[in-house]
């Protein structure tokens, strides 16, 4: 059986690494990665191969920034051709970025079977592009892994098929499990004792000047209380940079380069609390039972909220405040660790495929439309 990964993005490298080892362990199953290179700075994509022990990709797309049309585009013209050549019985996608539906987008042009890794997570705020990507990716998928019993309720909502559809938990959970033994061992001499951690990416955040600026100047007070710790995505360090000068930071607000993946990981599991816009950043606090708050009005992983550490604060500046004086005294939300979010889920998630029969190979439809 041969097999192709796509991964572009960041957090596709933490979820490809444990089902790519899992299914080493199939002789009869052929792998090539591909990478898209929607990520392309050597911090946010080629170390991550390398600290997470994933062999360098077969393929390399260079597509690079552009905006949703030209990113999304660009990764179907050229993965099109790779598989055409290399003809496998299925492609593997994982989460929810551009690369993900792009290449089930040309999976399903060509007849090939389609395994979605992360499927059934929604929003239900189609404002956000990855909340089109999650939705076009599962309809057109031949193979579902849910990370939770949430996502195969609103597959089912949907229509899709429950027979093609697998609860096996959360495997970039996986990786941080194999991972945070090495995170504890690489970090930082001077982090100081107690901080926050911060992150913030998304357009609707940093896309708007007047809100970050108040951000800016929110945090560097808040910093007075407790060191901020703010590894800066490029994009968001673009957007700083074109603040006011009164949104100056200080010694105990920190804006850092961005940090491999292991480090990372190592300085969420210290954090006093973390806040943040991201999506797996969620899911890795509530296994650390680190307190998280997310800058957003909804999230697609639920489970986070109703078992986890996280809280929505949504933009509202003065409640991100109050929430973390009440952590600070010592009112942080208690959470568990969900069904499942144990190691194993790439395991499982092989066995599915390599347990899968594969139809008879079929000549690539006509390029002539």
């Amino acid at each position: 059986m041969k097999i192709l990964h796509v991964v572009g993005a960041r957090p596709n490298f933490m979820k490809v690494a444990p089902v790519f080892r899992a299914l080493a362990d199939f002789e009869r199953i052929q792998q090539t990665l591909v990478h898209t290179g929607q990520h392309y700075d050597y911090n946010m994509s080629e170390v991550f191969f390398q600290e997470l022990g994933l062999p360098a990709p077969d393929c390399n797309l260079e597509v690079g920034s552009g905006s949703h049309a030209q990113q999304t585009s660009q990764i179907m013209a050229r993965f099109e051709s790779i598989v055409l050549t290399q003809k496998p019985d299925m492609v593997v996608v994982y989460g929810d970025v551009n690369s993900t539906v792009a290449a089930a987008l040309v999976c399903a042009k060509l007849m090939v079977p389609v395994v979605h890794v992360e499927a059934g997570l929604r929003s239900f705020d189609r404002s956000m592009p990855e909340e089109i990507n999650r939705i076009l990716t599962d309809q057109l998928s031949d193979l579902l892994f849910t990370p939770s019993e949430d996502g195969n309720r609103n597959l089912s909502a949907e229509g899709i098929n429950p027979d093609k559809v697998h609860l096996v938990g959360n495997v970039m959970i996986d990786t941080l499990i194999r991972m945070l033994p090495t995170a504890m061992k690489q970090l930082p001499a001077d982090l100081p004792p107690e901080y926050a951690l911060l992150t913030l990416h998304r357009p609707s955040n940093v896309d708007d000047p007047d809100w970050l600026q108040s951000c800016v100047e929110m945090l560097r007070q808040l910093s007075h209380d407790i060191p901020v710790l703010f590894p800066v995505h490029p994009r968001t360090r673009q957007r700083i940079a074109e603040l006011d000068k009164s949104a100056d930071v200080n010694h105990d607000f920190r804006l850092l380069d961005p940090v491999p993946y292991i480090q990372f990981l190592g300085l969420q599991s210290r954090a006093k609390v973390v806040i943040t816009d991201s999506g797996g950043i969620q899911e890795e606090t509530t296994y650390l039972g680190v307190p998280c708050l997310t800058v957003r009005e909804n999230t697609e992983r639920p489970i986070t909220t109703t078992l986890g550490t996280n809280v929505l604060v949504g933009r509202d500046l003065r409640r991100i405040r109050e929430e973390v004086v009440s952590i600070l005294t010592g009112n942080a939300r208690r959470g568990s660790i969900p069904p499942l979010w144990d190691g194993k889920a790439g395991e499982r998630v092989a066995a599915v495929i390599a347990g899968a029969s594969v139809p008879s190979p079929i000549e690539s439809p006509s390029q002539v439309c």
